[in-house]
């Protein structure tokens, strides 16, 4: 694996950390985009992975990790898409290779609608175009004024890791689980809140936006956890509706979190993916899509 940099970067009116690994000045790159809850180390060891081929960069998003959202950010899928591309920009990265989980999906999808031809590829990681979609129990509880800031107060770290681990076939690593939990401060729950306040059903509009994606074709990698309790794995397959030669894998003892529960799988698949990008072996890997 290759080292990793880790530094701040001014962007957006803020200092976010980020985490890099490969050459740093090349104009492609793999650019990871953490959910919620989530940060920059959610992504740490397939940055150093993805680094021993191309430029790989992980960072927070605004108040999450250790990253302070700059006065009057807007908490929103367009506010956190619109510091997505800055963060690119700043970065010199011209060619992108996404690799989105969770909430990242949105945001990084709500990116890629307006630079399609800068997306080289798209991996995606329990969360995609998701026609029909409704919000899932704990999103609708967050999305519910008063209720939701009484759960969020109320979360201690004994809760906290008892709600993300439930429903995980494996568990989840307990480092994994104090770390998310170390970071989701006030600021957090309260961003948290916001943003899922602010976001529609994801399932509106799902099918529209895959059929405007679908002749495109973009080389896209869908990873998902046949247990997650928040998206259903069904969801997986249905990826090829917007990507069509998407190379498809339903892990069947994970959870939301595969690249926690099945650290060296997720990065066998995304590594192996990113060298066929990398050696012009794409249309061939596009043929071999499959379920493990």
């Amino acid at each position: 694996m290759s080292d990793i940099e880790r530094t701040r970067l001014e962007v957006g009116g803020t200092r976010t950390r980020v985490n890099m690994a490969g050459p740093s000045d090349a104009s492609e790159a793999v650019v990871f985009v953490h959910g919620n809850p989530g940060s920059a180390d959610d992504w740490e060891k397939l940055v150093a992975s993805a680094g021993e081929q191309l430029r790989a960069v992980s960072f927070d998003l605004p108040d999450f990790g250790d990253t302070v959202a700059p006065a009057g950010f807007q908490h929103t899928v367009e506010g956190y898409s619109a510091f997505l591309g800055e963060v690119i920009k700043a970065l010199g990265i011209e060619r992108v290779h996404l690799v989105l989980h969770d909430f990242g999906g949105p945001i990084g999808l709500a990116w890629m609608a307006g630079h399609l031809d800068r997306v080289a590829s798209i991996t995606l990681i329990d969360i995609g175009i998701m026609p029909g979609y409704r919000w899932h129990r704990l999103a609708r509880l967050w999305r519910t004024p008063v209720l939701g800031e009484i759960f969020q107060a109320t979360a201690t770290r004994s809760a906290f890791r008892w709600l993300v681990a439930r429903g995980e076939p494996q568990g989840l690593p307990s480092d994994f689980t104090n770390r998310m939990y170390d970071h989701y401060d006030k600021r957090t729950r309260s961003a948290v809140l916001a943003l899922y306040r602010a976001t529609p059903e994801p399932g509106e509009g799902a099918a529209e936006f895959a059929a405007l994606l679908a002749p495109r074709d973009i080389p896209a990698l869908i990873i998902w956890g046949e247990h997650d309790a928040y998206v259903p794995s069904s969801y997986a397959v249905r990826q090829r509706d917007a990507f069509p030669s998407a190379e498809v894998h339903v892990l069947s003892a994970s959870g939301h979190w595969p690249f926690a529960d099945a650290p060296d799988t997720v990065q066998r698949l995304l590594v192996d993916f990113l060298s066929a990008r990398l050696s012009g072996g794409a249309d061939a890997a596009s043929q071999g899509a499959a379920a493990s």
